[in-house]
């Protein structure tokens, strides 16, 4: 899958994007074909969940959904007969994110990390899962843990500031974590995206928190 997963969120005043690692983990984990061990198969076409303004992104095509349940199928027995097989749980754990089964992409994702615990990309992605499920404690400490891991994964920073702002509707800790993108990869798209959503957060603030 060549993109960055995104969830694109109407948040309030500020447009954001939750962004995943679908696309730099897909360039490097084996996709899971229908009828053998991974051959590196193409990856399918974005189908980010959670479409602009929080609503559900469209459904996946009939051909489309056959296939991604088909890639399902073969994961679910090769994870059955090779338990240890972290790419098979992380592809796994990608095509539930894909049909938007978040509980079963958080499990599969936790399998992976059982196996390779300091994996920013799959930290990255079961956040976005969690938060998904409106865990949002658990999704900033995912996404923390993925920036403790690589100070520079700029994706899970990002992150954080739209889970903050969007969920919890705390500005300034959604600010902190834009300019540490900004900081981190100035020249990145996450940074423009953070750089923009700083000018319309300072544009329009949000009334203050109730204490």
């Amino acid at each position: 899958m060549n993109r960055n997963t995104v969830i694109a969120l109407v948040v309030g005043l500020v447009v954001g994007f939750l962004i995943g690692q679908l696309a730099s983990r897909r360039d490097q984990v084996t996709s899971v074909p229908v009828v053998a061990a991974p051959t590196g198969t193409p990856a399918m076409p974005a189908m980010p969940p959670g479409g602009m303004g929080g609503l559900p992104a469209p459904m996946p095509s009939p051909g489309a959904s056959m296939d991604l349940q088909a890639r399902i199928t073969a994961a679910e027995q090769i994870v059955a007969k090779d338990p240890r097989n972290v790419r098979a749980w992380i592809q796994l754990g990608n095509d539930y994110f894909d049909s938007r089964q978040a509980q079963k992409a958080v499990e599969a994702y936790g399998r992976a990390l059982e196996l390779e615990p300091n994996n920013p990309d799959v930290l990255t992605d079961q956040g976005v899962m969690y938060r998904d499920l409106g865990n949002f404690d658990k999704a900033i400490a995912n996404f923390k843990k993925a920036n403790e891991v690589d100070p520079k994964h700029v994706q899970s920073l990002f992150n954080l500031g739209v889970v903050y702002l969007h969920d919890l509707q705390d500005a300034d800790k959604a600010a902190k974590a834009w300019n540490q993108v900004i900081s981190a990869a100035p020249t990145s798209p996450q940074a423009q995206q953070a750089q923009q959503a700083l000018t319309q957060l300072k544009a329009n603030p949000p009334p203050p928190k109730k204490k």
